[in-house]
Formats: C-alpha cells, structure tokens, sequence
C-alpha cells in the first residue's frame, strides 16, 4: 500500500463519524505489537469488532489463520477495499456486533476464537460484556481501551478505581494491561490517551451463580458514599437480614461495597439470596 491511510481516507473524501468514536491507528509498530500482546497465533480465528481503515486488521492477517471484522460503518466499504487489498483471510461483516445473536456469530465463527479489537470508548463496556457474558464465550479479549478504564478494570479492591465492572469482569477473566498507548498515535487524535486490556477467559473461575453474585456487586455500588448495608436495604433487604449475614461472614458493619472483593460477594449472594 503506496499511499498512507489518511491519504486514503482524503481522497475517498471519508467523514469520520462521531457517532462511532472514530480514532484509527496508523503507526504498524504499534499495530503489531498490539496483536503480539493478544497472543495471535497462526492458529487461531479472531473476531474483530470496529475495522475501521482495516490497519488492525492487517496486522492481525499477517499472523491469524482468519480474522473476521464486524463494521458498523458501511461508508468505510471503499476504503477497506484498498486498505485489505489481497488479504484473503479477512472477511468484513458490516454489522452491528451488539445486535448479533450469540447463534449467527457462532454460524459464521464455526470454532473458538479470540476478539482483538481497537474500541470506541463510548461503547466499550457494553461490548466487553456482551462475549463475556455470552454462551459463546471467546479464548480471549485484548482491546485498546480509554487509559481509565483499563486501569479500573484491572484494579484491586479497596482503591479509588475498583467498581462494579472490576468485580463482574472478575467473575469471568483475568485482567491486565499490556501497555499504555499515547493519544497522538491515532487518527484523528482524540482526548486522552488509551491502554491496551487483555482479558484472559477462564471457564468457571469462580463456582457461583454469575446472575446473582451480580445482582449483589451492583447494589452493593449504586451509591459509592453509602455503606455496604445501606446499598443492599435498597433491593429489599432487611438491616436486620444484611447485618446478620455479615456478623456471620466476618465483615465489618459499616463497610462500603469497594473493599468487598468478588470472593466476598460471592459469599454474600450465597448467604442473602
């Protein structure tokens, strides 16, 4: 490819659309290191979400058996036929992943695989949450993420960052950042700088019921000023039922839900529902 892809992106005279969270990566240093970070083997299929100018999606041709990249945008079709000229690995699905069945993704997956993906920060925990929580689960999830998501993601409990999504992405991955990326390598350059999250799936890490065990870590963070007791009174528990199970479970009376962690929501969801 002769031309840079904002040269291509200019003379296909393409509008980034804001409603997308449009930022593409150009540098193919980076791009490759991100797709060494995801731990891509020739092996594997991987499940692109976002292809954007498709300069992700090259990288991770160059490595993967298949890489199958889902499009919201189909204003992007011109470009990508430039940009994934000759890749016959790559197959650009222009659909909205958030709106595909777990049945027609598997249709068109036909095995494991792995998503690797460059996100839109406006919708990046609904769709880390949507394979996680899905029956078709991916190996994997390694995503370049707004910097402060990531680094609350992969936060400990009982620090300022640890929420509600620390906790349920715990319930079902291991998290880490792989490395920490500068906004000025994106086109165009957003506001603030990004992170590479990799999740590492693991089949039945913790032994629990995830709906319930959920149900608890998002009460227990509604309102991040109010105690532990508080918050769960405010999904139809007693004082009397919540203090009981936590004199019993060992856990101070006037905790608040971010020094819990998942084991001890676990607990917790046993012993109240």
């Amino acid at each position: 490819m002769s031309k840079s892809v904002a040269e291509i992106l200019r003379d296909n005279n393409f509008r980034f659309n804001k409603q997308f969270g449009q930022n593409f990566i150009t540098d193919t240093n980076l791009l490759d290191a991100i797709v060494a970070d995801s731990g891509v083997t020739s092996e594997d299929i991987v499940v692109e979400i976002g292809t954007g100018a498709g300069t992700l999606t090259a990288a991770i041709a160059k490595v993967a058996k298949k890489v199958i990249s889902f499009e919201i945008d189909r204003n992007l079709k011109e470009i990508l036929d430039i940009t994934l000229s000759g890749l016959d690995n790559v197959q650009v699905v222009f659909s909205d992943i958030m709106k595909v069945s777990d049945s027609e993704l598997q249709s068109i997956v036909c095995g494991k695989y792995k998503v690797v993906a460059n996100l839109p920060y406006y919708i990046t925990t609904p769709i880390i949450m949507r394979f996680l929580e899905s029956e078709y689960k991916p190996e994997s999830i390694s995503v370049m993420v707004q910097k402060e998501v990531a680094e609350r993601i992969c936060s400990k409990a009982n620090s300022s960052e640890y929420g509600a999504i620390t906790a349920v992405v715990d319930l079902y991955a291991n998290a880490e950042i792989t490395r920490i990326v500068g906004k000025t390598n994106f086109y165009p350059v957003p506001k603030v700088d990004s992170a590479v999250l990799r999740l590492d799936v693991v089949e039945n890490k913790y032994n629990c019921d995830k709906t319930k065990v959920k149900q608890i870590i998002k009460a227990a963070f509604a309102m991040r000023r109010k105690t532990l007791v508080n918050n769960l009174m405010q999904i139809g528990f007693t004082r009397e039922k919540i203090e009981g199970v936590l004199i019993s479970l060992g856990i101070d009376l006037r905790v608040r839900g971010e020094v819990l962690n998942v084991p001890d929501f676990i607990r917790l969801a046993e012993n109240l529902l």
